[in-house]
């Protein structure tokens, strides 16, 4: 059996205080992403192609905060991460802190295949970027009014913002926040593929990375066990080392995909302060998407037929 799961981010998500029209967006954006990943399994393609093609999806829309519409940093720029991992191998890409990359899961996917490292940031990942060719976009491609808005609340001030945080939120704002996002699949020759893109906090200072392009923090894929995208609070998916803990209980404690995200996402993190979610799929097909916050935008679809597009916790 063959399945792809994605995420677009988890938080404060709640169905009193999102409009008929918003939650369409949503469900039409997530439902786009989920069928060109699908479709690439369906055509006995891998599910590295898969995650590739979903996360693309994803970062074209404006809706959500990874390549088009990502957040701004304190210096009203667009900073973004992201990664990928191929479970048949171990071999996996990352980058963070890029700019004017249309699509960083690409670049990353890039920095795996076609270099010798794992990990490429900032300005050097721009500079494998330019040598290997990829085309930039400028400034006003990433730009979103909301974004924008989002940050003028905190941009003279030290604080930043989570996507999904409801610290000084109205009910317009968080009717407007979206999130990182992620794929994983399992393909019909039973490999896995995991990748994560965000454009990280608002109002970042620094060159802050979170969990995303973080190898076993907010990605991992091994065929022995699962592919994990996270999304959350990435500081304390760093700290879990989320991903590869789910990988862990399962390899070490043998217990079912199911239960290890459980363990993690409702018991360890909650335990140091660690809010979000993550989905995740194992060499049988099984997937789920598993978080302890008031929402998670998520979709599922498996080649036995079971399809499902949700936002809201039970």
């Amino acid at each position: 059996m063959f399945a792809i799961a994605i995420h677009g981010g988890a938080g404060t998500i709640l169905r009193s205080e999102m409009s008929a029209e918003m939650e369409n967006a949503y469900r039409e954006a997530l439902s786009d992403a989920l069928q060109k990943g699908y479709a690439v399994l369906e055509a006995n393609g891998s599910a590295l192609d898969a995650v590739t093609a979903a996360i693309v999806s994803l970062e074209d829309n404006i809706l959500f905060n990874a390549g088009k519409g990502s957040v701004f940093t304190n210096r009203g720029e667009h900073e973004m991460d992201a990664s990928i991992m191929n479970g048949a191998d171990g071999t996996a890409g990352a980058v963070a802190g890029v700019r004017q990359i249309r699509n960083p899961v690409l670049l990353a996917r890039e920095v795996m295949e076609k270099s010798q490292h794992v990990f490429l940031c900032s300005e050097g990942a721009m500079e494998f970027a330019r040598e290997r060719g990829f085309a930039t976009e400028p400034d006003a491609y990433f730009y979103s009014p909301f974004r924008y808005e989002q940050w003028q609340q905190v941009k003279d001030s030290d604080e930043y913002q989570m996507d999904h945080s409801a610290a000084k939120e109205t009910k317009q704002d968080r009717e407007k926040k979206f999130g990182t996002v992620g794929a994983v699949a399992c393909d019909a020759y039973g490999n896995l593929a995991a990748g994560t893109s965000t454009g990280g906090m608002t109002n970042k200072k620094f060159g802050r990375v979170g969990d995303s392009p973080i190898i076993g923090a907010g990605t991992y894929a091994n065929n022995q066990t699962c592919a994990i995208s996270c999304t959350g609070h990435g500081e304390l998916f760093i700290r879990a080392v989320a991903a590869y803990d789910v990988h862990a209980l399962m390899d070490y404690k043998k217990l079912s995909l199911e239960e290890a995200m459980r363990e993690v996402v409702l018991k360890k993190l909650p335990a140091i302060g660690g809010e979000g979610g993550m989905i995740g799929v194992d060499q049988q097909g099984n997937a789920y998407g598993i978080f302890n916050s008031d929402g998670m935008y998520r979709g599922f679809r498996s080649s036995d037929g079971r399809e499902e597009i949700a936002i809201y916790g039970s």
